[in-house]
């Protein structure tokens, strides 16, 4: 949510930034802006929208050689999406990035206000650049003036300030939302990045902060506040930045599942077990309960997952919403497993929820695409999900790897716990190993949603419908539908659908009906026909020929409920995307949206 990056070094400055905004855009598109410093002068450009508009403002006006300088892409929190409102914040002499939410902004506001400061802005973020002059014109001390600064921030926060009162040095901050600091390839030279993709080839070492680690750097030197940091190597690939032919990076990564998912396997399928190099089987010792908690698509793999875990691993389990799991006061117990999954690592409300439970003492595991995330650093124990790097703000690959981790894990667990025959751990290790080739993509398959895209444009609603792990899929269907298309679509159970949203059933409610042949086909069968004796426009997805379907998409046959869970997947994601592009939208970057929600 927001990107930052921030620059010092004899490079142009313009370009570094404007380039490490690129590879954040998808964070947030509502506005950006750079803050750059040239013989104690700071030159600012700020523009509304994508990252062009303001490529365009720098290229036509701006000068080079500045010395140092701060970025920024917004997603808005405080105040619309205006000019006014864009980041950098200038105070008198001084000019702040953020990324995160101050809740105490208002407070802060209305003591600054009565001190004399003037405020131009509705954002929270304007009051730390105010707060920081206030403390300098009182002590005549930068370092002071920013400590204390960020003693009185209450919310999660990443800070870049720079500032006249000391024109060869950036002051930075992380609590609760990420960042990056970074040596430059070249000597005297110094990064910063709320995500590591825009250091790349620009950086080989790096310090991800942990919360309350803040510093000073100039060319010459970091000085880090606290001893809490360490430096790492930076990943050196940049492949994933391509679209390699596709249209959107949501294209290429819908047909991408397939590769990552055998990624994701490699090492973990082995003959006729599973294999997890990152824990063993004590992690289950004293474990009664799985408690899973996530938000948004990884969501939706976790209650995917619940069904998994109790049906082939014999433990209950159960799945919270983490932006509601946090005020509900919980009780925690030590006998309960605590996962957490996000595709970013940086999932404020998840994040947040995993320190709810490691402070009350439970066993913690992520499940994560992102390594040295803030949710790898936090978890006793990390799986990685190893997509690689997702552009597409509406998740695609990410839900794909993370429910054939969990459905891993669940064979896992259900292996220690001797609880699965070996016979039905080899039948579904042998489907593991199909689900890649149900990954591929036919062109049939692919033509087919792009004809049907154009009869669903319109009318006044989306069910998705289907019952067992299709419910979750369901939801997950809906949730792309939504997002990009910008339709309002709901994901039931199809057993549901008689107690109360029938009512809304007639021709211009579509149905998006689940039907797999080897789970509960009679079952859903029954509700769809329930659905169309009432006029509703049913689209039926199934390896079984359904004669009440307007329209009628046919996977392929098989033997096992999760193969036909991963084909329906990708044709509910190429049926969105192709609605999507039908009403002329941005697929990559839906409105209002941002990939990595690192805001409560």
């Amino acid at each position: 949510m927001c990107g930052i990056v921030g620059y010092i070094g004899k490079k142009e400055t313009t370009k570094i930034l404007l380039d490490g905004l690129k590879e954040l855009e998808y964070r947030g598109y509502d506005s950006a802006g750079i803050a750059v410093l040239k013989d104690n002068r700071i030159d600012v450009f700020k523009a509304l929208g994508k990252l062009v508009n303001l490529e365009e403002k720098v290229n036509a006006t701006a000068s080079d050689s500045y010395e140092l300088g701060i970025g920024h892409t917004r997603w808005a929190t405080h105040g619309k999406p205006t000019e006014l409102n864009a980041h950098p914040h200038l105070g008198e002499y001084s000019y702040v990035v953020h990324n995160g939410i101050i809740e105490n902004y208002k407070e802060l506001k209305e003591e600054l206000t009565a001190k004399g400061h003037k405020f131009v802005s509705q954002t929270d973020t304007e009051v730390i650049v105010h707060l920081f002059e206030n403390f300098y014109n009182q002590e005549n001390d930068t370092k002071k003036a920013f400590q204390n600064t960020i003693s009185r921030l209450e919310g999660a926060f990443s800070i870049l300030l720079i500032t006249k009162a000391d024109p060869t040095k950036v002051f930075f901050f992380k609590h609760g939302s990420p960042l990056i600091v970074a040596k430059g390839n070249e000597k005297e030279e110094v990064l910063f990045s709320s995500s590591d993709a825009p250091l790349i080839g620009l950086a080989s070492s790096v310090v991800y902060l942990e919360d309350g680690v803040g510093g000073i750097a100039s060319a010459d030197s970091i000085e880090f506040f606290s001893d809490n940091y360490s430096w790492s190597s930076l990943p050196t690939s940049k492949q994933f930045a391509q679209k390699d032919g596709y249209r959107f990076f949501m294209e290429k990564e819908i047909y991408e599942q397939s590769t990552v998912v055998s990624d994701c396997m490699i090492g973990r399928v082995k003959d006729n077990e599973i294999l997890f190099d990152e824990i063993d089987s004590s992690i289950l010792d004293g474990i009664n309960e799985i408690k899973i908690c996530a938000c948004g698509t990884s969501y939706h793999a976790g209650l995917t997952s619940s069904y998994l875990f109790e049906r082939l691993s014999k433990i209950k389990c159960n799945i919270e919403v983490a932006s509601e799991f946090r005020y509900k006061e919980p009780l925690l117990t030590k006998d309960t497993l605590f996962v957490v999954i996000s595709q970013s690592g940086e999932t404020a409300d998840t994040l947040e929820a995993l320190k709810m439970a490691k402070n009350a003492g439970l066993k913690t595991l992520v499940i994560c695409n992102v390594d040295n995330s803030s949710m790898t650093r936090t978890a006793d124990y990390t799986i990685l999900t190893r997509a690689g790097i997702e552009k597409g703000v509406a998740s695609t690959k990410a839900f794909s790897t993370q429910t054939v981790v969990l459905w891993m894990l669940s064979l896992y667990f259900a292996k220690i716990k001797n609880v699965i025959s070996s016979e039905v751990l080899a039948n579904e290790i042998h489907t593991l190993r199909e689900v890649p080739k149900t990954l591929c993509i036919s062109d049939r398959i692919h033509e087919k949603t792009k004809r049907l895209s154009k009869r669903y444009l319109h009318g006044h609603g989306f069910f998705f419908i289907g019952r067992d792990v299709f419910y979750p899929l369901a939801l997950e269907g809906a949730l792309k539908l939504k997002e990009i298309s910008y339709l309002h679509a709901e994901g039931y159970p199809s057993g549901e659908m008689k107690h109360g949203p029938i009512a809304l059933a007639d021709p211009e409610l579509f149905t998006i009906a689940l039907m797999p042949q080897n789970l509960l086909y009679d079952k859903i069968k029954s509700n769809v026909e329930e659905l169309s004796a009432r006029d509703s426009t049913i689209c039926a997805i199934s390896p079984l020929d359904f004669d009440l379907a307007d329209d009628f998409i046919k996977i392929n046959s098989c033997d096992h409920y999760m193969l036909e869970f991963f084909e329906m997947l990708v044709v509910l994601q190429l049926l969105s995307m192709e609605i999507s592009i039908r009403l002329g939208n941005d697929v990559d970057m839906p409105r209002n949206l941002a990939k990595s929600v690192t805001v409560e």
